[in-house]
């Protein structure tokens, strides 16, 4: 199974809320907050305990709040909207992504990825190096993925595509 399309599923991203998250506060909130959030309450755990799956749940309902609490752009001409609106080509119309763009995207993947394994193991330790590498191999990987997603969008506009095509909800 696509991990992206359960992700999406998983996340209950219907059409209104991606044209939300195509919101830039949404977009930039969504890459610079969860990390460092999910990290500060795992780390909880030697301060509060238990507890500290408490914070680790406020965290994943902001993840999910995210490309919700925002509204919709009046505009989507910003790098981060196109970069969402691309995301969706790659989700519904991944036969008319270009195969340079599918190379790139899927190396960022794997390498956003692997950036979990320090990410862990810094909070497995309490090693803040770590953990900040970790942070900065995901966020870093899925801001050169959004970037990627911002050219997939604009080929697919060169090729006759629209926001109207992305519409799942008809």
């Amino acid at each position: 199974m696509d991990l992206v399309r359960f992700s999406e599923r998983l996340m209950g991203m219907k059409d209104e809320v991606w044209l939300r998250h195509a919101n830039p506060l949404s977009v930039w909130t969504r890459v610079l907050t969860p990390l460092p959030l999910l990290a500060v309450a795992i780390w909880s755990r030697a301060w509060v305990g238990g507890w500290a799956w408490v914070a680790i749940a406020i965290v994943l309902v902001w993840i999910w709040l995210n490309p919700r609490v925002f509204t919709q752009p009046k505009s989507f001409d910003s790098w981060s909207a196109q970069g969402v609106l691309g995301e969706r080509v790659w989700l519904r119309h991944r036969d008319k992504v270009a195969a340079h763009h599918k190379r790139v995207a899927k190396a960022l993947a794997v390498g956003s990825g692997l950036g979990f394994v320090p990410f862990a193991y810094g909070l497995w330790k309490f090693d803040i190096g770590f953990t900040c590498l970790g942070i900065v191999m995901v966020s870093g990987g899925k801001m050169w993925f959004v970037d990627r997603m911002v050219w997939v969008w604009r080929d697919f506009q060169k090729g006759g595509g629209s926001l109207s095509d992305l519409e799942t909800e008809r």
